[in-house]
């Protein structure tokens, strides 16, 4: 056995131990920063360690350190687990090491993207000739729609972007006023500013009428309407099929952030939620998220190839480049990991009746955790319609703290406040593969008894 595969299987060991403990282990960390540091040393050695030994010290210092992310009680944030097959698939990539920009490069990475993409279009119920571009993540994934936007609103009004943005038409950007903080940051990286806001309803929700009343207002210039699919407080999506039509009136870039909610699309039962997303212009989402495959994984989906191609093709004369495309034009990055790759292992492995329960049992659980903090004393459950997110507050904003303070001193589960509409809400993400019925029962009761103790 030689350095590497003893390396190798003494991280296999870590990470099954690991993966073991998340049924029973509290689900915050147990060390500080501080103590993590001082378990791994801080003094870089003179001289070399043993692969073994150096994944093993990794290993058992940061383990006090981790956080229950993976397990079937964290639901702080839209995080996911991570699928069996996709993060077989990860290891995988990691030891296959392909620069995955070319198709000349890595034919086997291609494949897998072609795939993947198309099988990606057809769950989600977007156009089948669409390019799908693997970001970094949903900020990316925005990032990367929203320059194919801007750069073709910009060519309709007679600017090329590649003489930079000073001195051309000013570029309008419309959002609901309940937009996800990742669509200001994609503007700001696009040198766009800030949107314009219109309202949006208790929900979060855009009024189509509130929006075709601004797209009326200011004159006729190039314009992106961004609409989302999945509140990241109360989960709900706006009316496509009116905003869309207002937008359209207007000639203006279509863009739908879906981080979570886009694959509501996946499921009979909830597809109804995104009825007209699919007559936008582009559309992002998270693999992370939902589908449950490795972080990083974003998804940039524009309907005009050519658009995309545009914005984020790069030409260089050592690239070997195919006239048919390479998945470098379709995404920011110069190099990139093998993302599509495990995005194909957990498609593969879930099929499209495996996809559709996923996001079916994520519901289910997040139905019952509203039911259950419904029935409890002083509670009251904020959405209107549950999808994966639920918020809920208990009287007053400094109960609902004392309640999220003793959550947290509990571990059972991992349960996040945050403010809404200027009140002070417990947010339920459910995200995660793994959590069971059980699970969420667990996580009821200690919300219950943080609940009598606050």
């Amino acid at each position: 056995m030689d350095a590497r595969e003893r390396a190798l299987r003494q991280a296999y060991g870590h990470a099954v131990r690991w993966l073991e403990s998340l049924s029973d282990r509290r689900v915050p960390a147990g060390a500080s920063v501080d103590e993590i540091v001082r378990a791994l040393g801080a003094e870089l050695p003179d001289g070399p360690s043993t692969p073994a030994d150096v994944v093993d010290l990794l290993a058992t210092a940061c383990e006090p350190g981790l956080t229950g992310f993976p397990g079937g009680r964290f639901y702080g944030f839209v995080v996911g687990g991570t699928e069996p097959a996709a993060l077989a698939a990860d290891w995988l990539v990691s030891a296959w090491d392909q620069n995955c920009v070319m198709r000349a490069v890595s034919p086997a990475y291609t494949a897998a993207e072609d795939i993947a993409s198309a099988w990606l279009l057809d769950l989600l119920g977007l156009p089948s000739d669409s390019a799908v571009g693997f970001t970094t993540g949903a900020t990316m994934a925005n990032f990367t729609c929203l320059a194919a936007g801007r750069d073709a609103v910009l060519r309709r009004a007679g600017w090329d972007v590649g003489d930079g943005l000073a001195g051309g038409p000013a570029v309008r950007v419309i959002a609901g006023a309940d937009r996800h903080m990742a669509i200001d940051l994609a503007l700001r990286y696009l040198g766009l500013g800030r949107p314009e806001l219109v309202k949006a309803d208790d929900q979060g929700r855009i009024e189509p009428e509130a929006l075709r009343h601004t797209l009326a207002t200011g004159g006729r210039r190039p314009t992106i309407v961004i609409l989302q699919a999945g509140d990241i407080h109360s989960g709900a999506f706006d009316p496509f099929v009116e905003a869309i039509r207002a937008a359209r009136e207007a000639d203006a870039w279509v863009h739908v952030d879906g981080a979570f909610g886009l694959w509501a699309a996946a499921s009979p039962q909830y597809a109804h939620l995104t009825a007209g997303c699919t007559h936008a212009d582009s559309w992002a989402t998270d693999a992370h998220k939902t589908l449950n495959v490795p972080y990083d994984s974003g998804l940039a989906i524009v309907r005009d190839p050519l658009a995309v191609r545009a914005a984020m093709g790069l030409h260089g004369d050592y690239l070997i480049q195919d006239e048919h495309g390479d998945p470098i034009d379709k995404v920011p990055e110069l190099s990139r990991r093998g993302r599509a790759f495990t995005v194909w292992a957990a498609l593969r492995s879930l099929g499209r009746s495996g996809v559709a329960d996923l996001v079916e049992r994520l519901c289910r659980h997040a139905c019952a955790f509203a039911t259950g903090i419904a029935g409890i004393d002083g509670a009251t459950v904020l959405n209107e319609v549950v999808f994966t997110q639920v918020c809920a507050e208990f009287g007053n904003d400094e109960r609902t703290e004392r309640v999220l303070a003793r959550l947290l001193e509990d571990g059972t589960a991992w349960i996040s406040g945050s403010t809404w509409h200027g009140r002070r809400v417990m947010r339920i993400s459910v995200s995660n593969w793994s959590t069971t019925d059980d699970d969420v029962t667990r996580a009821l009761d200690a919300i219950r008894r943080a609940s009598l103790s606050a």
